[in-house]
C-alpha cells in the first residue's frame, strides 16, 4: 500500500481561497480609488508658478532693501531673514503646508523650504512641551542638513588650511 502524502482539498479550503481572493480584489480597488491622481504637466506648472512667485517676492525685498541704501550683501542677508520669517509665520498659521500641498516642489525654494522644515516639527510637537516637544523635535527634518553642512564645511576648511600651509592656495 503506497503512502499518499497529498492532502485532500475540501470545500472549506476552496471557500477560504475565494474569500482571500475577494478580499485582495476589494483591497486593490480601495487602494486604486484612494491613490491621488496627478497630472505631471499640471504639477510642474504649479511648482513653477509658486516657486517663481516666492523668488519674485525675494527679489522684491532685495530691491526694496537696496533702495533703502543697503549694499548688495547686506540686502541679500535681510532678504534671507525676511523670507525665513515669512515662511515660519506661514507655517505657524498652517498656510505654508497648504501651499506646499498645492505647489509640491515649487514650495521648496531653499530658504523658505528650510525654514518650513525647521518650524513644522516645532508646531507639531509643541503639545509635548518646551523641552521634550519643541526642543527635541525641532531639528528632526533639518537636523541632518545642518549636521552634514557643518561637517562638510569643517572638512573643506581643513583641506583649505592644509593647502594654504603647503603654498598650493
Amino acid at each position: 500500500m503506497a503512502n499518499n502524502n497529498k492532502q485532500k482539498v475540501t470545500a472549506s479550503d476552496v471557500v477560504r481561497e475565494t474569500d482571500k481572493n475577494a478580499k485582495e480584489q476589494k483591497y486593490n480597488k480601495y487602494v486604486k480609488d484612494m491613490t491621488p491622481k496627478h497630472s505631471t504637466i499640471g504639477d510642474m506648472c504649479k511648482a513653477f508658478l509658486v516657486g517663481g512667485i516666492i523668488c519674485t517676492i525675494g527679489q522684491g525685498f532685495m530691491n526694496l532693501y537696496q533702495s533703502w541704501g543697503a549694499k548688495e550683501e547686506l540686502a541679500s542677508s535681510y532678504t534671507s531673514l525676511t523670507l525665513v520669517l515669512i515662511a515660519v509665520i506661514l507655517t505657524g498659521l498652517n498656510i505654508y503646508p497648504t501651499l506646499a500641498k498645492f505647489a509640491g516642489a515649487g514650495s521648496v525654494v531653499p530658504i523658505t523650504g528650510f525654514a518650513n522644515s525647521v518650524a513644522a516639527p516645532a508646531v507639531e510637537f509643541k503639545k509635548e512641551g518646551q523641552v521634550f516637544g519643541i526642543g527635541c523635535k525641532i531639528f528632526t527634518i533639518a537636523g541632518p542638513v545642518i549636521l552634514y553642512g557643518i561637517f562638510s564645511s569643517w572638512v573643506l576648511g581643513v583641506i583649505y588650511y592644509v593647502l594654504k600651509q603647503l603654498g598650493v592656495v
